[in-house]
């Protein structure tokens, strides 16, 4: 963390960032190293269980990496269809990562993936560069960067890119919703929705973070709580689907989707279009995440008023 020069809240919260770290290098390795996607898996799911996804994250880089040295290929391919397709959420952020370091010619095949979970790589690449170019990234937010890809709607990359930034912060930050939500601000308001949806992936998921300072955190979100919430959704069913959830799960669903971690997780699964075609003007991908926000603003209102 002083290395990178990001905020240190306090020793636990430290190493806990400074773990996830060293899981997502395990996860890296296991994919590179193993002999085969088979063995790769064994030691993916040696990994303790909360920090599992974190793992499969880096063998999603990994794979794609080892895929692109001569004389090599497969191993993202079975991963995803092995135990890895319940990781299939971290395991395509893990492959922005790879973009990020690898030269274009050698990204994997970006058409031949999945046409909605696509746009988690360029998540993952947004969080890269924030964590990896944090001058460039964070600490000058009126900056926008160029990027072109083969995945579609490349008006609508930088907006995904952002997302990936925002879940970026909450490390940067050093899970401080107040230093976060700082971050968030300094940058022009037009992409504070998907900054704060990152943000909300990452606190939900990574956690380190308190009751208190959760609900503090979505208060500051104003007018994009529910952005916010949609983030916490996503990670609600990540870590549902993995069978990685741990009592943050359910609290972070709790404090920032107004609902329980099954009912977040139902809602994306309820509302993940099955129509994916390229043919409308924002992708299936940002309708879903529209879906998901409105649902859950709109159950947070029910309830509220069967509270009064």
């Amino acid at each position: 963390m002083e290395v990178r020069g990001f905020h240190v809240k306090n020793a636990e919260a430290k190493a806990r960032l400074e773990y996830i770290g060293e899981t997502f290098l395990k996860g890296y390795a296991a994919a590179v190293e193993a002999g085969s996607p088979a063995e790769a898996e064994e030691l993916l799911e040696a990994v303790p269980r909360d920090m599992r996804g974190f793992a499969y994250e880096g063998a999603g880089m990994g794979a794609v990496v080892h895929d692109a040295l001569p004389g090599h290929g497969g191993r993202l391919r079975g991963l995803l269809a092995g135990r890895g397709r319940h990781h299939d959420y971290m395991i395509y952020v893990g492959i922005g990562w790879a973009m990020a370091r690898l030269p274009r010619p050698l990204w994997p095949d970006i058409p031949a993936t999945d046409p909605l979970l696509r746009w988690l790589a360029l998540d993952g690449y947004g969080f890269h560069q924030a964590y990896f170019k944090t001058d460039a990234y964070v600490r000058k937010p009126h900056l926008r960067h160029p990027f072109r890809w083969r995945g579609g709607h490349n008006h609508y990359t930088a907006r995904a890119i952002d997302q990936g930034i925002g879940r970026a912060l909450w490390f940067v930050g050093g899970t401080d919703p107040d230093v976060v939500t700082r971050l968030i601000r300094a940058y022009p308001a037009d992409r504070h929705a998907d900054l704060y949806a990152g943000a909300g992936l990452a606190c939900s998921y990574a956690g380190g973070v308190g009751e208190d300072e959760l609900a503090r955190f979505a208060k500051g979100a104003g007018e994009h709580r529910w952005a916010l919430a949609q983030g916490a959704a996503f990670a609600a069913e990540a870590r549902i689907k993995a069978g990685t959830v741990i009592d943050h799960t359910h609290l972070a669903a709790r404090v920032v989707c107004g609902t329980t971690a099954e009912s977040a997780a139902q809602v994306c699964r309820a509302t993940r279009p099955r129509e994916t075609g390229a043919d409308h003007a924002l992708p299936a991908y940002e309708k879903w995440r529209r879906d998901i926000a409105a649902q859950l603003a709109s159950s947070s209102l029910v309830s509220k008023g069967a509270d009064q």
